[in-house]
């Protein structure tokens, strides 16, 4: 049956939206999974991590100055001053004398500085013939300085100081002039020192 054009334009309305309501059906929805494919899944939020820093070694700082080394030894800085005047005094009169002195007043001049001991084999060792014959057949005057060169060791009642004495000797030969250096070890405590022995530094008081 042939439709009139009147129902012929009815028709074709129905049909396009017929058609779009399919499409709509068809197509939104692919739409909306494609969006929700593209879309990256939500992921949780980061927790904040507290990282516990690794124990560091505690080092305690000294202020430079205050350390007092003296509060580790036997004795304190003015103890130590008191036994190097002594043994840089002794250093002195040691390699001091003259040919017209005798072995007495060699030694007696050290006074109080050394022990009765190192009186007698320092008096001993002035008086012995080929010593004491040189010295006054040469007509030997000998002055000295000493200094003192460092601290060897200590003890409770004990200290050795290397000591270097310098000589000038005058005889009929002429002038010299030489140093030595000496391991003098004083007994003692406080400001009491005297010294007790005398050796060459490369020799004695190790």
């Amino acid at each position: 049956m042939e439709l009139s054009p009147a129902r012929q334009k009815l028709l074709f309305v129905v049909i396009v939206l017929a058609l779009a309501v399919v499409g709509y059906t068809l197509v939104v929805p692919a739409l909306h999974s494609h969006g929700a494919a593209a879309k990256p899944p939500a992921t949780p939020s980061a927790q904040p991590t507290t990282v516990s820093p690794s124990a560091a070694p505690v080092v305690t700082q000294v202020p430079a100055g205050s350390v007092d080394i003296y509060a580790w030894l036997p004795f304190t800085q003015q103890d130590l001053a008191a036994a190097a005047a002594v043994a840089v005094t002794f250093g002195v009169d040691y390699d001091t004398f003259t040919y017209t002195e005798s072995a007495a007043g060699y030694v007696g001049k050290m006074g109080g500085l050394i022990t009765s001991q190192l009186a007698a084999t320092l008096q001993n060792g002035y008086s012995m013939p080929g010593v004491a014959g040189l010295r006054t057949g040469q007509q030997q005057v000998s002055t000295a300085t000493a200094s003192i060169v460092s601290l060897r060791g200590f003890g409770p009642s004990s200290l050795i100081f290397l000591v270097n004495v310098a000589q000038r000797l005058a005889s009929t030969r002429g002038t010299s002039n030489g140093s030595t250096q000496y391991a003098v070890t004083l007994t003692g405590s406080g400001g009491n020192w005297q010294v007790s022995d005398i050796e060459f530094a490369t020799a004695g008081n190790a």
